[in-house]
Protein backbone atom coordinates (compact mmCIF):
# COMPACT_ATOMS: atom_id res chain seq x y z
CA UNK A 1 0.00 0.00 0.00
CA UNK A 2 1.19 3.53 -0.80
CA UNK A 3 -0.41 6.38 1.08
CA UNK A 4 0.21 9.92 -0.18
CA UNK A 5 -2.52 11.82 1.65
CA UNK A 6 -1.14 15.03 3.20
CA UNK A 7 0.70 14.73 6.50
CA UNK A 8 1.44 17.64 8.83
CA UNK A 9 5.15 18.17 9.26
CA UNK A 10 4.69 17.81 13.01
CA UNK A 11 3.46 14.24 12.36
CA UNK A 12 6.51 13.20 10.35
CA UNK A 13 8.28 10.35 12.14
CA UNK A 14 10.90 8.59 10.04
CA UNK A 15 11.67 6.24 12.93
CA UNK A 16 8.12 4.81 12.91
CA UNK A 17 8.84 1.40 11.41
CA UNK A 18 5.15 0.55 11.14
CA UNK A 19 4.72 3.53 8.82
CA UNK A 20 7.16 1.91 6.40
CA UNK A 21 5.32 -1.43 6.61
CA UNK A 22 2.00 0.27 5.86
CA UNK A 23 3.32 2.59 3.13
CA UNK A 24 2.64 5.78 5.11
CA UNK A 25 6.24 6.92 4.82
CA UNK A 26 5.66 8.16 1.25
CA UNK A 27 3.25 10.83 2.49
CA UNK A 28 5.79 11.93 5.12
CA UNK A 29 8.50 12.32 2.49
CA UNK A 30 6.14 14.22 0.17
CA UNK A 31 5.55 16.70 3.01
CA UNK A 32 9.27 17.06 3.69
CA UNK A 33 10.14 17.55 0.02
CA UNK A 34 7.56 20.32 -0.24
CA UNK A 35 7.98 22.07 3.11
CA UNK A 36 11.42 21.24 4.52
CA UNK A 37 13.62 19.20 2.14
CA UNK A 38 16.59 19.35 4.55
CA UNK A 39 14.77 18.55 7.77
CA UNK A 40 16.22 18.17 11.26
CA UNK A 41 14.72 15.06 12.81
CA UNK A 42 14.96 14.22 16.51
CA UNK A 43 15.91 10.71 17.62
CA UNK A 44 15.41 9.15 21.07
CA UNK A 45 18.75 7.35 20.99
CA UNK A 46 20.96 10.10 19.62
CA UNK A 47 21.44 13.80 18.90
CA UNK A 48 19.15 13.85 15.84
CA UNK A 49 19.88 13.84 12.12
CA UNK A 50 19.31 15.86 8.98
CA UNK A 51 16.94 14.17 6.53
CA UNK A 52 17.90 14.98 2.93
CA UNK A 53 14.89 14.18 0.75
CA UNK A 54 15.38 15.82 -2.66
CA UNK A 55 17.04 14.05 -5.60
CA UNK A 56 19.52 16.82 -6.42
CA UNK A 57 20.61 17.24 -2.80
CA UNK A 58 21.08 13.49 -2.35
CA UNK A 59 23.34 13.37 -5.40
CA UNK A 60 25.34 16.37 -4.18
CA UNK A 61 25.87 14.83 -0.73
CA UNK A 62 26.68 11.39 -2.11
CA UNK A 63 29.32 12.74 -4.50
CA UNK A 64 31.04 15.09 -2.05
CA UNK A 65 33.02 12.59 0.02
CA UNK A 66 35.27 15.31 1.42
CA UNK A 67 32.41 17.18 3.11
CA UNK A 68 30.11 14.24 3.79
CA UNK A 69 31.99 11.25 5.16
CA UNK A 70 30.95 7.60 5.08
CA UNK A 71 33.78 6.72 7.44
CA UNK A 72 33.48 9.15 10.36
CA UNK A 73 30.19 7.72 11.65
CA UNK A 74 29.59 4.82 9.28
CA UNK A 75 26.55 4.53 7.00
CA UNK A 76 23.98 3.46 9.62
CA UNK A 77 21.89 5.92 11.63
CA UNK A 78 23.05 4.55 14.98
CA UNK A 79 26.72 5.11 15.79
CA UNK A 80 28.87 1.96 15.66
CA UNK A 81 30.10 0.55 18.96
CA UNK A 82 33.92 0.52 18.81
CA UNK A 83 33.90 -2.33 21.33
CA UNK A 84 31.64 -4.59 19.26
CA UNK A 85 31.31 -4.27 15.50
CA UNK A 86 33.01 -1.22 14.05
CA UNK A 87 33.16 -1.37 10.25
CA UNK A 88 34.54 2.15 9.70
CA UNK A 89 37.56 2.20 7.44
CA UNK A 90 37.48 -1.55 6.75
CA UNK A 91 34.11 -2.02 5.02
CA UNK A 92 33.92 -0.61 1.49
CA UNK A 93 30.65 1.19 2.27
CA UNK A 94 32.09 2.74 5.43
CA UNK A 95 35.29 4.20 4.01
CA UNK A 96 36.28 7.41 2.23
CA UNK A 97 38.79 8.17 -0.54
CA UNK A 98 41.70 7.65 -0.85
CA UNK A 99 41.29 4.48 1.23
CA UNK A 100 37.98 3.72 -0.49
CA UNK A 101 39.59 4.24 -3.91
CA UNK A 102 42.36 1.73 -3.21
CA UNK A 103 39.89 -0.76 -1.74
CA UNK A 104 37.50 -0.46 -4.66
CA UNK A 105 40.27 -0.85 -7.24
CA UNK A 106 41.26 -4.12 -5.58
CA UNK A 107 37.76 -5.59 -5.33
CA UNK A 108 36.90 -4.42 -8.87
CA UNK A 109 39.22 -7.18 -10.06
CA UNK A 110 36.51 -9.64 -9.07
CA UNK A 111 33.81 -7.86 -11.11
CA UNK A 112 35.36 -7.68 -14.57
CA UNK A 113 33.17 -8.07 -17.67
CA UNK A 114 34.72 -11.51 -18.14
CA UNK A 115 33.70 -12.62 -14.65
CA UNK A 116 30.16 -11.31 -15.15
CA UNK A 117 29.98 -12.98 -18.58
CA UNK A 118 30.97 -16.34 -17.13
CA UNK A 119 28.40 -15.87 -14.39
CA UNK A 120 25.59 -15.01 -16.83
CA UNK A 121 25.64 -18.44 -18.49
CA UNK A 122 25.48 -20.14 -15.10
CA UNK A 123 22.66 -17.89 -13.83
CA UNK A 124 20.47 -18.49 -16.88
CA UNK A 125 20.71 -22.21 -16.25
CA UNK A 126 20.07 -21.72 -12.52
CA UNK A 127 16.98 -19.59 -13.25
CA UNK A 128 15.55 -22.46 -15.30
CA UNK A 129 16.09 -24.83 -12.37
CA UNK A 130 14.56 -22.35 -9.90
CA UNK A 131 11.35 -22.13 -11.96
CA UNK A 132 11.44 -25.91 -12.50
CA UNK A 133 11.30 -26.38 -8.74
CA UNK A 134 7.77 -24.87 -8.54
CA UNK A 135 6.32 -24.84 -12.08
CA UNK A 136 4.36 -28.08 -11.64
CA UNK A 137 2.74 -26.98 -8.36
CA UNK A 138 0.59 -24.08 -9.60
CA UNK A 139 1.42 -21.94 -6.58
CA UNK A 140 4.40 -20.93 -4.46
CA UNK A 141 5.74 -18.33 -2.05
CA UNK A 142 7.37 -15.93 -4.51
CA UNK A 143 9.98 -14.45 -2.15
CA UNK A 144 11.54 -17.61 -0.77
CA UNK A 145 10.90 -19.91 -3.76
CA UNK A 146 11.76 -17.59 -6.66
CA UNK A 147 13.10 -14.14 -5.72
CA UNK A 148 15.62 -15.26 -3.10
CA UNK A 149 17.16 -18.11 -5.04
CA UNK A 150 18.94 -16.41 -7.96
CA UNK A 151 20.82 -13.80 -5.86
CA UNK A 152 21.86 -16.63 -3.55
CA UNK A 153 23.10 -18.63 -6.52
CA UNK A 154 24.98 -15.61 -7.87
CA UNK A 155 26.71 -14.85 -4.58
CA UNK A 156 27.41 -18.54 -3.94
CA UNK A 157 28.95 -18.87 -7.41
CA UNK A 158 31.01 -15.68 -7.07
CA UNK A 159 32.33 -16.76 -3.67
CA UNK A 160 32.75 -20.40 -4.63
CA UNK A 161 30.30 -21.52 -1.94
CA UNK A 162 29.08 -25.11 -2.48
CA UNK A 163 25.40 -25.60 -3.28
CA UNK A 164 24.66 -27.27 0.04
CA UNK A 165 25.84 -24.16 1.93
CA UNK A 166 23.96 -21.48 -0.02
CA UNK A 167 21.07 -21.29 2.46
CA UNK A 168 23.57 -20.33 5.15
CA UNK A 169 24.05 -17.08 3.21
CA UNK A 170 20.27 -16.55 3.21
CA UNK A 171 19.98 -17.11 6.97
CA UNK A 172 22.97 -14.90 7.83
CA UNK A 173 21.63 -12.12 5.61
CA UNK A 174 18.16 -12.26 7.19
CA UNK A 175 19.64 -12.19 10.68
CA UNK A 176 21.65 -9.05 9.93
CA UNK A 177 19.22 -7.06 7.77
CA UNK A 178 16.00 -8.14 9.47
CA UNK A 179 17.08 -7.19 12.99
CA UNK A 180 14.24 -4.60 13.23
CA UNK A 181 11.58 -7.12 12.23
CA UNK A 182 10.10 -9.46 14.88
CA UNK A 183 9.96 -12.34 12.39
CA UNK A 184 13.75 -12.40 12.10
CA UNK A 185 14.59 -11.49 15.69
CA UNK A 186 15.60 -14.13 18.21
CA UNK A 187 14.14 -12.99 21.58
CA UNK A 188 16.47 -15.42 23.36
CA UNK A 189 19.51 -14.11 21.52
CA UNK A 190 19.52 -10.35 20.91
CA UNK A 191 23.14 -10.59 19.73
CA UNK A 192 22.17 -12.80 16.77
CA UNK A 193 23.08 -10.13 14.14
CA UNK A 194 26.60 -9.86 15.56
CA UNK A 195 26.91 -13.62 15.70
CA UNK A 196 25.82 -13.88 12.07
CA UNK A 197 28.58 -11.43 11.09
CA UNK A 198 31.10 -13.52 13.01
CA UNK A 199 29.92 -16.67 11.26
CA UNK A 200 30.32 -15.00 7.86
CA UNK A 201 33.88 -13.99 8.83
CA UNK A 202 34.75 -17.53 9.89
CA UNK A 203 33.26 -18.98 6.72
CA UNK A 204 35.09 -16.44 4.53
CA UNK A 205 38.40 -17.20 6.25
CA UNK A 206 37.89 -20.89 5.64
CA UNK A 207 37.14 -20.25 1.96
CA UNK A 208 40.28 -18.10 1.64
CA UNK A 209 42.37 -20.86 3.20
CA UNK A 210 40.92 -23.43 0.79
CA UNK A 211 41.59 -21.20 -2.24
CA UNK A 212 45.21 -20.64 -1.25
CA UNK A 213 45.68 -24.40 -1.42
CA UNK A 214 43.30 -24.97 -4.34
CA UNK A 215 42.92 -21.84 -6.54
CA UNK A 216 39.74 -21.63 -8.64
CA UNK A 217 38.10 -19.24 -11.07
CA UNK A 218 36.07 -17.42 -8.41
CA UNK A 219 36.13 -14.09 -6.64
CA UNK A 220 37.73 -15.45 -3.47
CA UNK A 221 40.79 -16.64 -5.42
CA UNK A 222 40.84 -13.35 -7.32
CA UNK A 223 40.63 -11.17 -4.22
CA UNK A 224 43.20 -12.97 -2.09
CA UNK A 225 45.65 -12.57 -4.99
CA UNK A 226 44.58 -9.08 -6.12
CA UNK A 227 47.42 -6.59 -5.95
CA UNK A 228 47.76 -2.94 -6.94
CA UNK A 229 51.10 -1.16 -6.61
CA UNK A 230 52.31 -3.86 -4.26
CA UNK A 231 49.29 -3.67 -1.94
CA UNK A 232 46.82 -6.45 -1.19
CA UNK A 233 43.60 -6.63 0.81
CA UNK A 234 44.23 -7.18 4.50
CA UNK A 235 42.55 -10.19 6.11
CA UNK A 236 40.03 -7.90 7.81
CA UNK A 237 39.28 -6.06 4.55
CA UNK A 238 38.74 -9.40 2.80
CA UNK A 239 36.41 -10.60 5.57
CA UNK A 240 34.46 -7.34 5.46
CA UNK A 241 34.04 -7.54 1.70
CA UNK A 242 32.71 -11.08 2.00
CA UNK A 243 30.25 -9.74 4.58
CA UNK A 244 29.18 -6.96 2.21
CA UNK A 245 28.83 -9.41 -0.67
CA UNK A 246 26.78 -11.84 1.41
CA UNK A 247 24.35 -9.22 2.71
CA UNK A 248 24.20 -6.46 0.09
CA UNK A 249 24.60 -8.72 -2.92
CA UNK A 250 21.85 -11.01 -1.73
CA UNK A 251 19.32 -8.90 0.12
CA UNK A 252 18.98 -5.94 -2.25
CA UNK A 253 18.42 -7.96 -5.43
CA UNK A 254 15.98 -10.29 -3.69
CA UNK A 255 13.92 -7.31 -2.50
CA UNK A 256 14.04 -5.54 -5.86
CA UNK A 257 12.77 -8.75 -7.49
CA UNK A 258 9.95 -9.20 -4.96
CA UNK A 259 8.87 -5.56 -4.88
CA UNK A 260 9.06 -5.34 -8.65
CA UNK A 261 6.88 -8.42 -9.13
CA UNK A 262 4.43 -7.08 -6.55
CA UNK A 263 4.26 -3.83 -8.53
CA UNK A 264 3.52 -5.73 -11.75
CA UNK A 265 0.86 -7.86 -10.06
CA UNK A 266 -0.90 -4.77 -8.68
CA UNK A 267 -0.63 -2.86 -12.00
CA UNK A 268 -2.13 -5.26 -14.56
CA UNK A 269 -1.75 -2.83 -17.48
CA UNK A 270 1.99 -2.63 -16.83
CA UNK A 271 2.17 -6.42 -16.48
CA UNK A 272 0.55 -6.70 -19.92
CA UNK A 273 3.12 -4.28 -21.33
CA UNK A 274 5.98 -6.29 -19.86
CA UNK A 275 4.58 -9.58 -21.15
CA UNK A 276 4.25 -8.03 -24.60
CA UNK A 277 7.94 -7.10 -24.69
CA UNK A 278 9.58 -10.20 -23.19
CA UNK A 279 11.68 -10.67 -26.34
CA UNK A 280 12.85 -7.03 -26.43
CA UNK A 281 16.11 -6.72 -24.47
CA UNK A 282 16.13 -2.92 -24.64
CA UNK A 283 12.56 -2.60 -23.40
CA UNK A 284 13.17 -4.99 -20.50
CA UNK A 285 16.29 -3.10 -19.46
CA UNK A 286 14.50 0.26 -19.36
CA UNK A 287 11.47 -1.30 -17.65
CA UNK A 288 13.70 -2.71 -14.93
CA UNK A 289 14.95 0.81 -14.18
CA UNK A 290 11.37 1.66 -13.26
CA UNK A 291 11.20 -1.50 -11.13
CA UNK A 292 14.34 -0.32 -9.31
CA UNK A 293 12.99 3.22 -8.84
CA UNK A 294 9.73 1.86 -7.48
CA UNK A 295 11.34 -0.74 -5.22
CA UNK A 296 14.32 1.27 -3.87
CA UNK A 297 15.77 -1.66 -1.89
CA UNK A 298 18.04 0.55 0.26
CA UNK A 299 15.88 3.31 1.72
CA UNK A 300 18.67 5.49 3.11
CA UNK A 301 22.33 5.76 3.98
CA UNK A 302 24.01 7.99 6.50
CA UNK A 303 26.83 10.45 6.02
CA UNK A 304 28.56 12.54 8.69
CA UNK A 305 29.52 16.17 8.05
CA UNK A 306 33.32 16.41 8.18
CA UNK A 307 33.26 20.23 8.27
CA UNK A 308 30.70 22.97 8.85
CA UNK A 309 28.64 23.26 5.69
CA UNK A 310 25.13 23.96 4.43
CA UNK A 311 22.47 22.37 2.23
CA UNK A 312 19.68 24.56 0.81
CA UNK A 313 20.61 27.23 3.34
CA UNK A 314 20.36 24.92 6.35
CA UNK A 315 23.53 25.13 8.44
CA UNK A 316 25.04 21.70 9.03
CA UNK A 317 27.70 21.52 11.76
CA UNK A 318 30.77 19.29 11.61
CA UNK A 319 29.86 15.97 13.21
CA UNK A 320 26.15 16.19 12.35
CA UNK A 321 24.43 13.09 11.00
CA UNK A 322 23.04 13.46 7.48
CA UNK A 323 20.66 10.75 6.21
CA UNK A 324 20.17 10.69 2.45
CA UNK A 325 16.81 9.10 1.64
CA UNK A 326 16.91 7.28 -1.70
CA UNK A 327 13.27 6.27 -1.29
CA UNK A 328 12.27 9.94 -1.21
CA UNK A 329 14.60 11.03 -4.03
CA UNK A 330 13.06 8.34 -6.23
CA UNK A 331 9.65 10.01 -5.81
CA UNK A 332 10.91 13.57 -6.25
CA UNK A 333 8.35 15.62 -8.18
CA UNK A 334 11.15 17.88 -9.48
CA UNK A 335 12.72 14.94 -11.33
CA UNK A 336 9.96 12.41 -12.04
CA UNK A 337 6.67 13.30 -13.70
CA UNK A 338 3.82 11.71 -11.74
CA UNK A 339 6.30 9.95 -9.42
CA UNK A 340 3.61 7.81 -7.80
CA UNK A 341 2.68 6.26 -11.13
CA UNK A 342 4.39 2.92 -11.89
CA UNK A 343 5.30 3.35 -15.56
CA UNK A 344 7.52 0.87 -17.36
CA UNK A 345 7.90 3.32 -20.26
CA UNK A 346 9.25 6.13 -18.10
CA UNK A 347 12.02 7.82 -20.08
CA UNK A 348 14.39 9.14 -18.89
CA UNK A 349 14.61 7.44 -15.52
CA UNK A 350 17.34 8.89 -13.34
CA UNK A 351 16.61 6.75 -10.30
CA UNK A 352 19.07 6.55 -7.42
CA UNK A 353 18.38 2.94 -6.39
CA UNK A 354 22.10 2.24 -6.89
CA UNK A 355 23.15 5.42 -5.10
CA UNK A 356 23.52 8.97 -6.32
CA UNK A 357 26.64 8.41 -8.41
CA UNK A 358 30.20 9.20 -7.44
CA UNK A 359 32.65 6.99 -5.55
CA UNK A 360 29.94 5.04 -3.74
CA UNK A 361 27.90 4.05 -6.81
CA UNK A 362 26.88 0.40 -6.33
CA UNK A 363 29.72 -1.95 -7.28
CA UNK A 364 27.25 -4.69 -8.23
CA UNK A 365 24.78 -2.58 -10.24
CA UNK A 366 25.38 -4.40 -13.53
CA UNK A 367 25.16 -7.79 -11.86
CA UNK A 368 21.95 -6.81 -10.06
CA UNK A 369 20.27 -5.69 -13.30
CA UNK A 370 21.43 -8.87 -15.01
CA UNK A 371 19.90 -11.02 -12.25
CA UNK A 372 16.63 -9.06 -12.37
CA UNK A 373 16.43 -9.41 -16.15
CA UNK A 374 17.11 -13.15 -16.06
CA UNK A 375 14.59 -14.02 -13.35
CA UNK A 376 11.79 -11.74 -14.62
CA UNK A 377 12.14 -13.08 -18.16
CA UNK A 378 12.28 -16.73 -17.01
CA UNK A 379 9.36 -16.46 -14.58
CA UNK A 380 7.01 -14.47 -16.81
CA UNK A 381 7.73 -16.40 -20.00
CA UNK A 382 6.78 -19.63 -18.21
CA UNK A 383 4.12 -18.27 -15.84
CA UNK A 384 2.38 -15.56 -17.89
CA UNK A 385 -0.80 -15.75 -15.80
CA UNK A 386 1.06 -15.31 -12.48
CA UNK A 387 -1.27 -13.66 -9.95
CA UNK A 388 -1.24 -12.77 -6.26
CA UNK A 389 -2.76 -15.42 -4.01
CA UNK A 390 -2.73 -13.25 -0.90
CA UNK A 391 -1.43 -9.92 0.41
CA UNK A 392 2.25 -9.01 0.36
CA UNK A 393 3.93 -8.73 3.77
CA UNK A 394 6.50 -5.95 4.05
CA UNK A 395 9.71 -5.97 6.07
CA UNK A 396 9.52 -3.86 9.22
CA UNK A 397 12.47 -1.57 8.54
CA UNK A 398 13.26 2.02 7.61
CA UNK A 399 16.63 0.95 6.13
CA UNK A 400 15.75 -1.89 3.75
CA UNK A 401 12.64 -1.79 1.54
CA UNK A 402 11.73 -5.44 1.51
CA UNK A 403 8.89 -7.82 0.79
CA UNK A 404 8.96 -10.75 3.22
CA UNK A 405 6.16 -12.87 1.76
CA UNK A 406 4.22 -12.82 -1.51
CA UNK A 407 2.02 -15.88 -2.22
CA UNK A 408 1.32 -16.38 -5.94
CA UNK A 409 -0.57 -18.80 -8.15
CA UNK A 410 -0.26 -19.74 -11.83
CA UNK A 411 -1.19 -22.42 -14.32
CA UNK A 412 1.10 -25.41 -13.78
CA UNK A 413 3.59 -26.04 -16.56
CA UNK A 414 6.33 -28.48 -17.57
CA UNK A 415 9.88 -28.57 -16.25
CA UNK A 416 12.74 -27.78 -18.60
CA UNK A 417 15.09 -30.21 -16.86
CA UNK A 418 14.58 -33.60 -15.31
Amino acid sequence: MTTTDPVAISDVDLLDLDAFVEGRHHAMFATLREQDPVHFHAEPDGPGFWAVTRHHDLQAVNRDTTTFSSQLGGTQRVDPDPEEFDTRGVLLLDSDPPQHTRYRRLVNKGFTPRMIGLLEQHLRYRAELIVDSVIEQGSCEFVSDLAAELPLQAIAEIMGVPQEDRRLLFDWSNAMIGSQDPEYQDPDNPDRPLQAAGEIFAYANDLASQRRDDPRDDIVTTLINAEIEGEKLSELEFDMFMLLLTVAGNETTRNATSAGMHALLTHPDEMSRFLGHLDDDGYRSAALDEVLRWATPVLHFRRTAAVDTEIRGREIAAGDKVLIWHVSANRDEEVFEEPFRFDLERRPNEHVAFGGGGAHYCLGANLAKLELDIIFAEVLSRMPDLSAAGPAEMLRSNFIGGVKHLPVSFTPGPRKHG
